[in-house]
């Protein structure tokens, strides 16, 4: 394949054999978008941010944690305690699943208030739809691999809506759960649609669904078909380059939005870790109360909450890892 983009050296003998400098410029640097993007077109940017934040922390959880309905609960409780940072991990994944419903809200609330859903950008409002019901489906099945009694209940209600539906109801229930009640094998299937198959599907829709964009090209608040009025050079007259006007624009949103979405869990790092290691637990005598060992499950995150709340003005005072063992053996004997 002869190199038609004019480039030498190791980037010359890539693009004789792969589109790298033609697809580059078709969709950063000679992608024309609109002058008059405002704040809400921060999000569509932010949207794929968190997804790119779920993948990797999530290939970071899946090396720890076991898919069983005896072990799982337990491996996320290691996790938390004897994974170096596993605690964040955990904090960023489960923060960042809430963070990808608003910013993709905000981002389909902008494709309605500004008209983004007309001719000819039908097919990029479809491709955004099935991305936010294949979400839904991703976010309902990670809730069920804790493993606990929220994750449980929350998933015998979901599945038990499906049984309302006229007909196949009772049978699509039973096909969801795999199962005559929600069970190891339940488990097995949400855990491997959650970390392969819907993710497979989510990177597809996000693919097509920008290329739709880069088609049609983008909207905006006036409603301006940039295509429509070109110069003589053939470039849009009302659009500039979206590299490097607009990927500067968004990079201020890629620093600004994982600060203020995982700073209270940054904090903790400075402050320590709330809930000693596995050996240090054992050590101090509280395996042997099992009442103590699962109220110290329990009130995690009751404990990180109040130790981000005893911070003194003018004085430093922090829980450390001895409140834990003097705390949580009272709050099990009470």
């Amino acid at each position: 394949m002869a190199n038609t983009q004019g480039t030498t050296g190791l980037l010359g003998w890539v693009d004789e054999r792969f589109p790298l400098t033609k697809m580059i410029r078709e969709h950063l640097t000679e992608y024309y978008a609109p002058k008059n993007f405002n704040f809400w077109y921060f999000f569509g940017s932010l949207a794929l941010l968190v997804l790119v934040n779920q993948i990797l922390t999530g290939i970071w959880l899946t090396m720890s944690y076991k898919p069983s309905a005896t072990d799982a609960f337990a491996s996320v409780e290691y996790i938390m305690r004897d994974v170096d940072w596993g605690w964040l991990i955990r904090h960023m994944h489960s923060t960042g699943a809430s963070a990808f419903f608003i910013v993709v809200y905000l981002h389909m609330f902008r494709a309605l208030i500004y008209g983004s859903y007309k001719k000819p950008r039908e097919l990029i409002w479809i491709f955004g739809v099935v991305i936010f019901l294949a979400l839904m489906a991703e976010a309902f099945m990670g809730y069920l691999l804790p493993w606990g009694q929220m994750s449980y209940w929350g998933a015998q209600v979901i599945i038990s809506l499906f049984s309302a539906i006229p007909g196949i109801g009772p049978d699509l229930s039973l096909w969801i759960r795999g199962d005559y009640v929600i069970s190891d094998a339940t488990l097995n299937r949400f855990f491997s649609l959650h970390v392969i198959a819907v993710p497979l599907v989510l990177v597809g829709l996000v693919v097509a669904h920008i290329l739709a964009l880069h088609e049609v090209g983008s909207n905006n608040p006036d409603g301006v078909e940039i295509k429509k009025v070109k110069g003589a050079d053939g470039k849009p007259l009302d659009g500039i380059p979206f590299h490097p006007y607009y990927t500067v624009k968004d990079l201020v949103g890629v620093v600004v939005f994982p600060d203020l979405l995982f700073r209270r869990d940054l904090l903790h790092a400075r402050d320590g870790r709330l809930l000693p290691r596995t050996s240090e637990f054992r050590s101090g005598g509280l395996d042997e109360d099992p009442a103590a060992h699962r109220a110290s499950v329990v009130l995690h995150p009751v404990l990180r909450h109040v130790a981000g709340s005893t911070r003194q003005v003018g004085r430093r005072h922090y829980h450390d890892r001895r409140h834990c063992h003097f705390v949580l053996p009272a709050v099990a004997g009470s």
